[in-house]
């Protein structure tokens, strides 16, 4: 077990130029079947009809479940430092920041 600790530490992560300017996205649509999970990242802006797909990210379940525990621990550690992130209006299970009908990309 201990080998494996150390290789995962040892890993070096290439970060491409192009990669590393990222890409904004304030909307995300998640599906899944059997084998993965869909994630697309999307940018939704105000007056514009259509939501412009930037990224999508296809995870094993078990990768989707460690991204989540990720970004849970992540979220608790921004918000013990920074304060509570608000969310006005929206409901729990809603991320999107505009008033977006549900189901389309």
């Amino acid at each position: 077990m201990d080998e494996k600790k150390n290789n995962q530490q040892g890993l070096q992560i290439e970060l491409p130029h192009d990669v590393a300017q990222g890409e904004y996205a304030n909307f995300a649509i998640i599906t899944h079947g059997s084998s993965d999970f869909v994630i697309d990242f999307a940018r939704v802006l105000p007056g514009v009809p259509k939501a412009q797909v930037k990224s999508r990210v296809i995870l094993a379940p078990e990768h989707a479940k460690r991204l989540l525990g990720a970004l849970q621990e992540n979220i608790f550690r921004y918000e013990r430092e920074f304060g509570t992130i608000k969310i006005p209006n929206q409901e729990p299970r809603t991320i999107a920041p505009f008033d977006v009908p549900k189901g389309e990309a």
